[in-house]
């Protein structure tokens, strides 16, 4: 909205000094500051205002050392992540751009669904929350939305690098030879990108034979491939926002990764010397994803351990969905495995336990175990490793994921 007035006062008006808040890193300094001031600040009322009604965390005994002292601990902090996200987009960011308006919906969308779940736990009393099929309705019904607006709007494009030898009297005058000149043809299609592999795009339509590809089958396609991803990632953040600070540390490290991919992405220039996708109107993003990454962080000022408040369903199924619906917008998402490692090694050990458990009872009688507890941060404080050091542990192999990430952008 600051964004949107002091570009109509700089038309109307030469409004002095308009000019700054077309810059996309002063825009996402300024997400930044204002998503950590509002996370900070809302999360001292709110926690505050979640102790009077009495709204805290029953927690069932697992066993781990110190767990039961949580009980009571005041849940649904994720409110505080949602409004330090919204509010600041809504001040910096260009409304107008498809990607931001899809994060947003995407965003209030997934933090609706944690409310619903989080709501139904503490104030009518039922442990098990929303039911899951109603929560994967929900996923789904996410994914659908992201994959229309990104598939159907006509302002979501990619450029591709078109070069040709140009033999003009001036180049031949000067340099004795050919030279060779970079065009950018913008067109409309459903690539992504692949990590590790030179000339590293994968087209979904490919997934179809020549004579099914229309418009509409296409269109499936993608949103299968997004459902799957939305769902995935945002049970992925779910699941590992099980100990203090984990879930919120781990997506602060994703999100900064995120920024650098979507800058890089929007901006033409680094585009072509990295020789990487160019996504136009992208770069915008950045602000998204800076505001992102303030509430992380502002959000750990109060859910370090000891966790004075727990972000709840609404928080992590958001968190988790905003990043793949990220990904997606940037085209990415392949490089989810590597970037969201963390939340992948999560939903795998639980997916392991599970499933050895169901096949050892069916085939001896009795079911065996392949951690002493999933989640695999569970496995760690059950060995006796304290939380502090399981999160901290996780927060540099997360870094280490993130840098990997990075440096797909030039290892081809």
């Amino acid at each position: 909205m600051i964004y949107h007035l002091i570009k109509y006062l700089d038309v109307h008006f030469d409004f002095a000094g308009a000019r700054l808040i077309q810059y996309l890193s002063f825009r996402a300094a300024a997400a930044v500051i204002v998503s950590l001031v509002i996370s900070m600040v809302m999360g001292k009322h709110l926690i505050g205002w979640l102790r009077r009604k009495q709204v805290g965390e029953t927690i069932r005994d697992l066993g781990l050392d110190g767990q039961m002292q949580k009980t009571g601990t005041p849940t649904m902090g994720g409110i505080i992540i949602l409004m330090s996200i919204i509010i600041p987009t809504l001040l910096f960011a260009d409304l107008t751009n498809v990607y931001i308006q899809t994060l947003l919906i995407a965003t209030v969308w997934l933090g609706m669904i944690g409310f619903m779940d989080d709501y139904i736990k503490v104030f009518k009393k039922d442990k098990e929350g929303l039911a899951g099929k109603f929560k994967i309705i929900g996923q789904i019904g996410a994914g659908v939305i992201v994959a229309s607006m990104l598939y159907w709007n006509p302002t979501v494009t990619i450029k591709e690098r078109t070069d040709h030898q140009a033999t003009t009297t001036e180049t031949v005058e000067q340099t004795g030879q050919s030279s060779t000149v970079a065009n950018w043809e913008e067109n409309k299609n459903i690539k992504t990108t692949i990590p590790f592999i030179k000339d590293n795009e994968f087209d979904y339509s490919w997934l179809l034979p020549a004579s099914w590809r229309n418009a509409w089958s296409l269109w499936i396609v993608f949103t299968l491939v997004v459902i799957l991803i939305v769902t995935a990632v945002s049970n992925g953040a779910n699941i590992t926002d099980g100990i203090d600070g984990l879930a919120a540390g781990s997506s602060a490290i994703i999100g900064v990764t995120l920024a650098i991919l979507a800058y890089v992405s929007g901006n033409y220039i680094f585009a072509d010397y990295l020789n990487i996708m160019y996504i136009p109107r992208s770069g915008e993003l950045t602000i998204f994803i800076a505001a992102f990454v303030g509430s992380c962080v502002g959000f750990l000022w109060y859910n370090s351990y000891p966790a004075q408040v727990f972000m709840g369903d609404t928080g992590s199924l958001a968190l988790g969905g905003i990043i793949a619906t990220f990904s997606i917008a940037i085209r990415k998402e392949l490089l989810i495995p590597v970037l969201c490692g963390i939340f992948l090694i999560e939903n795998l050990s639980v997916i392991i336990q599970v499933a050895y458990f169901k096949y050892t009872k069916k085939k001896y009688g009795e079911g065996r175990r392949v951690f002493l507890m999933s989640p695999l941060h569970h496995h760690f404080q059950k060995k006796g490793m304290h939380e502090a050091k399981i999160v901290s542990r996780f927060w540099i192999v997360g870094i280490i994921l993130a840098v990997v990430t990075i440096i797909t952008l030039k290892t081809r």
